[in-house]
């Protein structure tokens, strides 16, 4: 049955690559590092907006499980629904914050920001010193989420559940034991052209705005 929507799909791929990229161009934050970046901020935006808008299995409120849940889970005590379980739920939070405050600092420490009113007042050499420690921490918490994540996948596949083949189809052949089928909503790859348009513009502006 189709558990993914196209966009979910186009995002998880392009995020991996991105992040590939990103890794690959150091810590410097030269040459196409502060470009990727961008990118990467427009996806993220795009995401987020589309765990509100978008289709059953991307949004936040229908994936999103409680502590308690998760532990029930984790303990074979608690059934999952198609789409994300409950520990891979706090995966997809975890990713997307921790890749949003990368890119927010990014872009700050990129200077991005500068063009602010009060910007001299708000981002002072103390703040400024704060975004640089965050970037930093993200910048390596990040590859240690990756790495679950893909522990994660290995996991599943020996379990005999092709994650990531699904990823690539949007389709999960069969369900397993544990997991409780549903009518799911999918809506329509339009609008998820429009959010992106939407939040291409955001970073458009925030370039132009800077003078880049």
């Amino acid at each position: 049955m189709k558990i993914w929507d196209l966009p979910t799909r186009i995002y998880h791929w392009l995020q991996a690559l991105l992040f590939i990229g990103l890794a690959a161009s150091g810590f410097n934050g030269e040459g196409p590092h502060v470009y990727l970046g961008l990118v990467l901020f427009t996806l993220i935006m795009w995401r987020i907006v589309w765990g509100f808008v978008g289709s059953d299995t991307s949004r936040f409120k229908k994936f999103i499980a409680s502590p308690k849940r998760t532990i029930r889970y984790l303990l074979g005590k608690e059934p999952s629904k198609v789409g994300h379980n409950p520990a891979g739920s706090w995966m997809v939070i975890g990713l997307i914050f921790t890749l949003f405050i990368q890119c927010i600092t990014g872009i700050v420490l990129a200077g991005l920001f500068d063009h602010i009113p009060y910007s001299d007042i708000v981002l002072n050499d103390d703040v400024f010193d704060i975004f640089v420690t965050l970037h930093g921490i993200c910048a390596r918490l990040l590859p240690v989420l990756v790495i679950l994540h893909l522990v994660a996948i290995l996991f599943y596949k020996l379990r005999s559940k092709p994650l990531v083949w699904a990823m690539v189809t949007g389709i999960q052949k069969k369900l397993t034991e544990n997991q409780t089928s549903s009518n799911l909503m999918f809506v329509s790859n339009k609008r998820a052209l429009l959010v992106l348009i939407a939040t291409g513009l955001v970073t458009i502006t925030i370039v132009v705005s800077a003078g880049v």
